[in-house]
Parts: C-alpha cells; structure tokens; sequence
C-alpha cells in the first residue's frame, strides 16, 4: 500500500470518528460532553445512533485498523513495532468496528443492572481498548526514540500514549465521576492525535 493511500486512510478514519463524536450530542439538548460518554451519543435508542454507528464509526474502525495494518511497512523493520501497531489495528481499529456493533444500553447502563450482550460486549471491547492501546504508542514511542530522524516523532507519540493512559486510568477508577466525558475524550484526543501524526510522518518519510 503506498504511503499517500495509507496517509488518507489515518486522516480520513480519525475525521470520521471526530465528526461522528460532536454530531451525536446535537441529538439531545442536555448532552454534555463532559460528563458523558461518546457512546450515550450513539446507544440503543438514540434518534441517529445507527446512523452514527454503521456510517461513521464503522467505516472509522476499517480505516484505522487498515491504517495500523499496513504502517509497519513503512518504518524501519521491527518486530515490537509490528507487535504494537497490531495490538493497535485490533483493541483500537477492530475495537471501534465491534463496539459499533454492539452498542451500548440506552444511557449506557453505568450501574449495569440487567445488561444485554450487546452492553456486555462494547464495555468489555472498551476496557481492553483503553488497557491496552496507551501502552502500545508508548511502546512504539520507546522503540523509535534512538533512531536517527524519528526523535520528535518519538517524543510526541510518549507524550501521546502517556497521556491516553493517565486519563484512561482516571476514566476507569471511577466510571460514575462528573468528568467522565472529559477523560474519555482527552483519551480518545490523544490517541487521535498521535494517529494523524504517523499518518503525516509515514506520507513524508
């Protein structure tokens, strides 16, 4: 795959899950993206959540997890950077197609009292999404640090992956705070972040 078809499918796939995540909350007038989870914007119920979730985050996941697929072809060979970039293409890019599939209960069922599968699932696939995917950019970060013309690229994907993972610890710890909406998104911000970056470092290298 060449390097600008592999460039679009990382900024496409990043757009579509960034307009997809401020379109959902113009569905209701109390919707807080800070004290709400993206998908209570796309949950069973919700006016356009399959509309959100079959042509925005759907498509989002396939782009992103073609994008990490096919990006260790075009970094120096490594096997930690093909381990983390798949660990990547999986818990995050299939993990976006999955919890698309299967979302979560209208209002997101924080307390869990009788879930469906359905709920069972997304929480399950989100959990090791946000377990999983920090310390995969740290690894990539830690791998790419001493090699030549990849320093800044190396700083800025640790500074990514370390943020994801504090926001996601603080996400996790307590699932009923005011902020919740907040951490998710600063998680998801950073990821993203660090995913148009590559995009952009893969196009000009």
């Amino acid at each position: 795959m060449t390097r600008i078809i592999l460039f679009w499918f990382g900024i496409l796939g990043v757009l579509l899950f960034v307009v997809a995540a401020i379109l959902g909350g113009f569905q209701f007038d109390d919707y807080s993206h800070i004290q709400q989870f993206i998908s209570e914007s796309y949950a069973t119920g919700t006016p356009y959540g399959n509309q959100l979730r079959y042509f925005m985050y759907l498509p989002s996941g396939i782009l992103l997890s073609l994008f990490a697929f096919f990006a260790p072809r075009h970094f120096p060979k490594s096997k930690i950077i093909s381990i983390a970039f798949g660990l990547f293409a999986v818990f995050y890019g299939l993990g976006t197609i999955v919890v698309s599939i299967f979302p979560c209960d209208e209002g997101c069922n924080r307390e869990l009292i009788d879930p469906t599968i359905s709920q069972i699932i997304h929480n399950l696939m989100g959990g090791l999404t946000y377990m999983i995917v920090p310390f995969a950019i740290i690894a990539i970060g830690i791998q790419t640090k001493s090699w030549q013309n990849y320093r800044a690229f190396a700083m800025m994907t640790l500074s990514c992956g370390s943020i994801a993972l504090v926001f996601a610890w603080l996400m996790m710890a307590n699932p009923n705070g005011n902020y919740i909406g907040l951490f998710q998104r600063l998680v998801e911000g950073s990821i993203l972040f660090w995913v148009v970056n590559t995009a952009v470092k893969i196009k000009n290298t």
